[in-house]
């Protein structure tokens, strides 16, 4: 694995890494930010509540009753009346484990300024992050019920069900693909039919030689006259060697601006405009078996974590320190960029869409080409692998 000014790379699935997506320019955040003014004080008044309340705000009715104020703060819920009471004592923060697909980065900027700024706490929830040794790992720690939530990839959440495991995506954490086409200006690739007898690097994950069939059969190169090349977690440092004339599997938004910043004036395309569907690239996975039980801490962590990615969408800088905060290694120059580049593609596409929103046609659509390359073997139930429902404003 290559360590690049600091950054620690991180990959899909076995071999993961952080990047981000375009800029769509409206305030998509508006259902979870945009009613905060109109309620805040009301909001502020119930979670007072709720979170000091009497030993009887405890369990159920406390959590249903901070549930309910994290919505208003999200804009979930209108203001009603308001009204004083005297309170004595602070019921016990649930615990909920998150495991990352990867160590603190900027693909996790919104759950940090979410951390940094206390909005978890708001809700009466103890939050833990882990990184995992493995980062096939997370989304299996889950099936167990050996954490609460982990972030992943949309294409490992149909290859985990169609083992039988208990997953969910609850969430679109960053809702666009990031996985891209990749070449430095030394190797002439500035687009696909240029790679006809030449070398691509991938990682090594059969959903990215997927990817690459695609696009040489959309740009009309036959798949024989390019070698593929298995080189692991150093998509990088093959390219800036000159080992191989363009890798698939980097992230424009992590390995693309480190390329500008080194002065290598690349070519970036993602892989959704050479033809692969479009996919959320990482999202938030529930089990599926105890659902109903945890339902009200998940619906309160998505709330809480959309509030920090329109918090680091208004103050980036901020996201980059809760982020330096987390991960002292990583590069403050790279970070930077990288950050704002990442912030818009955690919003949907669609301004009128909840945060998080996963469109159940798209999945569809990408669940279909997974079957198409063989990469399942039967069409899933998006239904059964998606829920909108705990989003914010949502399944009320």
């Amino acid at each position: 694995m290559s360590i690049s000014r600091g950054l620690v790379p991180r990959l899909p699935t076995s071999v993961r890494f952080w990047r981000a997506r375009a800029e769509h320019g409206k305030d998509a955040g508006s259902r979870n930010g945009s009613a905060i003014a109109a309620t805040e004080d009301a909001a502020k008044r119930r979670l007072a509540v709720a979170r000091t309340g009497r030993t009887l705000v405890g369990g159920a009715l406390g959590r249903s009753i901070v549930l309910l104020a994290a919505l208003a703060l999200s804009g979930g819920l209108v203001a009603c009346g308001e009204k004083s009471e005297t309170v004595e004592s602070t019921p016990t923060a649930q615990k909920l484990d998150l495991t990352l697909d990867w160590f603190p980065n900027p693909d996790h900027a919104a759950i940090f300024e979410a951390l940094h700024k206390g909005y978890y706490e708001q809700v009466g929830l103890d939050v833990k992050t882990h990184a995992p040794s493995d980062p096939a790992a997370p989304i299996k720690q889950v099936a167990a019920g050996r954490a609460d939530l982990a972030i992943s990839y949309e294409p490992e959440v149909f290859l985990a069900r169609q083992q039988g495991l208990p997953v969910i995506a609850v969430a679109a954490l960053v809702q666009r693909p990031l996985t891209s086409l990749m070449a430095t200006a030394k190797s002439k690739v500035k687009s696909v039919r240029d790679l006809r007898g030449k070398r691509v690097g991938t990682a090594g994950i059969p959903y990215q030689s997927a990817y690459l069939r695609t696009i040489l059969k959309e740009a009309g190169v036959p798949a024989s006259s390019v070698k593929e090349t298995n080189v692991g977690t150093s998509l990088l440092p093959v390219m800036l060697s000159g080992k191989v004339a363009a890798t698939l599997g980097a992230f424009w938004n992590v390995e693309g601006i480190q390329l500008r910043q080194r002065g290598a004036r690349p070519t970036i395309i993602p892989v959704d405009k050479l033809g692969v569907p479009d996919y959320d690239e990482l999202v938030l996975v529930a089990n599926s078996d105890k659902l109903d039980q945890t339902r009200n801490d998940i619906r309160l962590f998505i709330s809480a974590t959309a509030r920090g990615a329109d918090e680091a969408r208004r103050d980036p800088s901020e996201a980059v320190q809760a982020l330096r905060d987390a991960n002292s290694d990583l590069d403050r120059k790279l970070l930077d960029a990288s950050v704002k580049a990442t912030i818009p593609a955690m919003f949907p596409g669609d301004g009128d869409a909840p945060w998080g929103h996963m469109d159940p046609a798209a999945w569809r659509n990408y669940a279909g080409w997974m079957r198409q390359n063989k990469l399942i073997e039967d069409l899933p139930d998006v239904s059964e692998a998606t829920t909108n429902d705990l989003l914010p404003g949502e399944g009320l």
